[in-house]
């Protein structure tokens, strides 16, 4: 293995701890409100179900980041590192800030603003097709969580005390669901560079930047756990469960087709959809527009931040 390489998988595992701390709300978080789970166990659930889910649900996405965003099937090193770098500089600083944001939407641009400095082309198709996913991902979120939670007011358990507990469990096991399909969607952002080098196949991929996931979550996953949580809004059982299951089958369509959407934005959509079913009082507008800023900003940053990575990679 060259320097570049050793360069190259160091900056990997760093951007994917970064990307299991940032993550931690979005999986973990409905269950954690509603004290359904402990701090110390969904952090413990949720990394290795997120290893797995990197490892062996993972592959699609990793081919599909990795071959068809920049037109050149492979680049060398050090363009990988300046994108990889330049992400994982950004989200490291929404995580320290805790906002959640979408680290997908950070890497491609990333990619964009150092492909537009070495002039490597974009395929501009792809890009489109996810742009179209990232903006209906939050309103079909929004919708699936609004029926739901309606749907789960008819339901006589989730009004019952002494269901509170059998709904908990289940509500832990959509976490963990969420936790899998975490792994699948967003292990990419870290390590489809491998591919798009040379360096290793799709498995190999998901394995290292899973086990870097999985660190992130169990180090510093508590602020982003307890942002989502606690801060957006104002959860009760039904509303809970149905935010978490709508984010986890939006999501996890969306990598069964090979694409990846953000966590965060599924999530939030669905935490909307859920508060709108019971009154607008229930939902942080304060911090729901914090959050939209931190999805214009982290995008406009990532093509900024690439583009300057990228004129520091030429000097390689």
């Amino acid at each position: 293995m060259s320097a570049a390489d050793i360069t190259l998988v160091l900056v990997a595992l760093a951007f994917a701890w970064s990307i299991g701390a940032h993550y931690t709300g979005a999986c973990m978080g409905m269950p954690y409100a509603t004290r359904s789970i402990g701090l110390q166990s969904a952090l413990w659930t949720m990394a290795p179900l997120t290893l797995i889910g990197a490892t062996f649900l993972s592959h699609k996405v990793l081919v599909n980041v990795g071959h068809n965003i920049l037109v050149a099937n492979r680049t060398g090193s050090a363009p990988a590192v300046a994108i990889i770098a330049a992400a994982f500089l950004l989200t490291t600083i929404f995580t320290q800030r805790r906002i959640p944001t979408s680290t997908i939407q950070i890497l491609v641009f990333c990619i964009i603003g150092t492909g537009a400095a070495l002039g490597l082309a974009v395929r501009w198709d792809t890009v489109i097709r996810l742009v179209v996913l990232w903006i209906l991902a939050p309103f079909i979120a929004f919708a699936f969580g609004y029926v739901l939670t309606k749907l789960f007011d008819t339901i006589p358990e989730f009004a019952s005390s002494g269901a509170a507990g059998q709904i908990g469990r289940v509500l832990v096991l959509v976490g963990g669901a969420a936790s899998l399909t975490m792994g699948a969607n967003d292990v990419s952002n870290a390590t489809a560079v491998f591919l798009t080098t040379g360096f290793s196949g799709p498995l190999l991929a998901g394995l290292i930047g899973g086990i870097g996931l999985a660190i992130g979550v169990l180090t510093w996953g508590r602020p982003l756990l307890e942002r989502v949580a606690f801060d957006v809004v104002k959860l009760d059982m039904a509303m809970a469960t149905a935010a978490q299951l709508v984010q986890a089958l939006i999501v996890l369509t969306a990598v069964f087709f090979g694409y990846f959407t953000s966590m965060n934005q599924a999530l939030i959509g669905a935490m909307a959809g859920t508060g709108f079913a019971r009154g607008r009082e229930t939902i942080d507008d304060k911090v729901i527009f914090g959050i939209l800023r931190g999805w214009i900003i982290g995008p406009a940053a990532g093509a900024a931040l690439g583009y300057a990575f990228g004129l520091i990679a030429r000097l390689f």
